[in-house]
């Protein structure tokens, strides 16, 4: 295992998210988490007014979207085509929800990107990460985003590790990956496409596409 397998082009379909261009002129998705901000500015002033509306300063939602009246939305923040976000929602702003996207009960997300499809739909906490097309997080699962000794985050994947020079990252998880109830994904994890997390797993350091993981021991190619 090594970085490369983690790279933008091996994670995502870029063609599955609003967000496409963040995404251009980087390696790694984990490098587009200082720029989210700006750039859902840039892009909500873009939105066509046809099919999106502003419900406040930097906060642009889809008109097909559907948005509890109790879900807490702070700017820049968009919800685009067809998504949900239900009830006690809490969208602590810099936050892209891709369409048909599903933020759950009680569900937090902060400085994020979820692509089309994404669900994260019962009490989950998502903190500076990206999640791939389609990816699910069972109930209660959430990404840690800060070490515990508040030291900048390293990816490790391997042999190979890199330096984020950030002390905030969360989760990468690349398209359709499945994450289990009730686990932890610690600062940096990274998960390639088609993978699955057992419940109950706390997860740390990168996990290769098409494995399953059972334990940090147990990391098992998927069968055909």
């Amino acid at each position: 295992m090594n970085l490369q397998q983690f790279q933008i082009d091996k994670m995502f379909d870029l063609n599955e998210t609003i967000a496409k261009d963040l995404f251009s002129d980087v390696q790694y998705p984990w490098e587009v988490l200082p720029r989210i901000k700006a750039f859902i500015e840039e892009l909500g002033k873009t939105l066509p007014t046809d099919r999106f509306e502003k419900r406040g300063e930097g906060i642009y939602v889809a008109k097909s979207a559907h948005v509890f009246d109790s879900a807490y939305i702070a700017g820049p923040c968009i919800i685009d085509e067809e998504a949900e976000v239900r009830q006690c929602a809490f969208i602590r702003g810099c936050a892209i929800v891709g369409k048909g996207a599903v933020v759950g009960n009680s569900t937090e997300l902060k400085n994020v990107i979820l692509f089309n499809g994404v669900q994260v739909p019962h009490y989950n906490y998502v903190g500076d990460s990206v999640l791939g097309f389609k990816a699910h997080m069972g109930a209660g699962s959430i990404t840690s985003n800060v070490k515990s000794d508040k030291t900048l985050v390293v990816i490790h994947a391997g042999v190979d590790e890199e330096e984020t020079g950030l002390k905030k990252v969360g989760a990468m998880l690349g398209d359709h990956v499945e994450v289990g109830c009730n686990s932890v994904l610690n600062p940096g994890t990274v998960i390639g496409r088609h993978s699955n997390v057992y419940p109950l797993s706390m997860v740390r350091g990168c996990v290769p596409e098409n494995h399953i993981y059972k334990d940090k021991n147990n990391i098992v190619p998927k069968r055909d």
